[in-house]
């Protein structure tokens, strides 16, 4: 595949995991302000606790198979690496499930003292059962760059299970609603995936066939581990030590920042890691890509984390109401690691693309370890500020470490970076500066976001007017020759 095919690969990738993206994330955004009006700090902090634990087993559900499949050439794959990675997903599955319902469930509600968890834990935990089932139709689908059909059916999955979770606290569901939000969308994209695909599973096995995806697999799984462990041990702690209602905040806090930049980056991934697989050989095209990749998720990024910052409070207290007041300092902090993050966004996926998946588990063992001690002492001495602060510490850390893997293997300096998201870096500066001063001056929040959005835009444009020129024309000539190829 020549150049200008992988960029028009790349571009309707990013096009229709972009609209997925939308409509999940303004989707979920709706239904969670709509539970969040229901339902009570309490009853959040509740699903919290319960998720931490099951993902940290979760963590464990494929082995890593479905990665092992898309980062493997095409010519490497024969149709027994499919049968053989689904038959391994399903019944792994089953184990992980009863070691979640038997063992996990019962430690749960006993560490957190709170009974109720022992009925929720397996309930989330159906989803353990069903993701593994469609491991390789996402497999295959992920490794054709077929993001239309994946945007149909999570997108369908999320807006069903929404609506029913909505019309559950309205009947008085309670906590359960939240419950069955984190669960229907596995199961309801199920038929979905068979459908897209067409593909049905053989009672086939290869054990040369499982070392050739397992090998690979083991890594992305141990690096999968102290991900969920460096993502979850602030809610563990904070349920803990604090309580259910501090949960709950810090919860809100972070899926407002860090977890709104995990999902928009992990809709990217899916479309670069494909990308980074088919031209591992070539380190010219993929730093290229990837400084492309780095600058245009801080453009769209850096303006959210800026508003936040400093129209967090009138946000938080308009839309979610007073009783989540104690989310507006975590969030103005949180939303500033994550544009400290943003300089080494998504570098992990490149090592794996790479096929550097040991590398890549290696590095996040270290993070694990500079994690840990941090966030244990934030919590335990300032509560979730303190939490909020300790990550900041590592988001630092993290991006001294990230640049020494992507300069030793792909020679990508930390002034390369600084040089990609100057723009968003100098129109962030200027939208807060206006941002601030107006609202200071006592204009109301609504004319502050729109001056933000004006400032930080009008800035992008006068700093890459030329290169936004040119990724439009290329955009309209590959529609016009799609368009023209439809015709014949």
């Amino acid at each position: 595949m020549d150049l200008r095919q992988l960029k028009g690969k790349i571009v309707s990738g990013i096009f229709w995991s972009s609209l997925q993206l939308l409509i999940s994330r303004v989707f979920a955004f709706i239904i969670k302000l709509v539970l969040a009006k229901l339902l009570f700090p309490e009853q959040f902090g509740l699903v919290g606790m319960a998720t931490v634990f099951t993902s940290f087993v979760q963590v464990f559900n494929d082995l890593g198979i479905g990665a092992a499949l898309v980062q493997r050439k095409e010519e490497n794959l024969r149709e027994e690496h499919y049968h053989t990675a689904f038959w391994t997903g399903v019944i792994w599955a089953i184990g992980v499930y009863l070691l979640i319902v038997l063992a996990v469930a019962p430690l749960a509600a006993i560490f957190y003292k709170e009974p109720l968890l022992e009925s929720i834990i397996p309930i989330i935990s159906l989803g353990v059962l069903c993701s593994p089932v469609n491991l390789v139709h996402k497999a295959q689908l992920t490794k054709q760059m077929s993001f239309k059909k994946l945007t149909v059916i999570e997108n369908s999955a999320s807006i069903v299970s929404g609506i029913l979770a909505v019309g559950l606290a309205f009947m008085g569901a309670g906590v359960w609603a939240l419950v069955f939000n984190t669960v229907a969308s596995v199961v309801i994209a199920m038929p979905l995936f068979f459908n897209a695909t067409k593909w049905l599973p053989k009672f086939q096995w290869s054990k040369l066939a499982f070392k050739d995806v397992f090998g690979f697999g083991i890594y992305t799984t141990g690096t999968n581990f102290f991900t969920v462990l460096m993502q979850n041990l602030d809610y563990l702690l904070i349920g803990k030590l604090l309580s259910a209602s501090a949960l709950g905040v810090y919860t809100l806090a972070f899926v407002l920042t860090d977890t709104f930049r995990s999902q928009l980056t992990k809709m990217i991934n899916k479309v670069m890691y494909p990308v980074y697989g088919q031209n591992q050989d070539d380190l010219i095209t993929l730093k290229l890509i990837y400084f492309r990749v780095v600058k245009y998720i801080s453009i769209c990024l850096y303006p959210i984390m800026t508003f936040l910052i400093v129209l967090g409070e009138p946000f938080i207290l308009s839309f979610f109401g007073a009783k989540w007041i104690g989310s507006i300092l975590p969030l103005k902090i949180l939303a500033f690691s994550v544009m400290i993050h943003l300089l080494v966004n998504s570098h992990a996926i490149l090592l794996r693309g790479l096929g550097k998946a040991r590398v890549e588990m290696r590095m996040q063992f270290v993070k694990s370890l500079l994690y840990l001690p941090s966030i244990a002492v934030g919590i335990y001495w300032f509560g979730i500020v303190g939490a909020a602060w300790a990550y900041v510490l590592n988001k630092v850390l993290e991006v001294v470490i990230a640049q020494y893997y992507l300069k030793k293997f792909v020679n990508i300096t930390l002034s390369d970076l600084f040089v990609a998201i100057s723009p968003p870096l100098l129109a962030s500066l200027i939208a807060f500066i206006v941002t601030f001063l107006l609202y200071t001056s006592g204009i109301h929040f609504v004319v502050c976001t729109i001056a933000l959005a004006i400032s930080y835009g009008l800035t992008i444009w006068l700093m890459m007017r030329a290169e936004l020129i040119k990724q439009l024309k290329g955009l309209k000539n590959m529609a016009k020759k799609k368009a023209e190829k439809s015709v014949v």
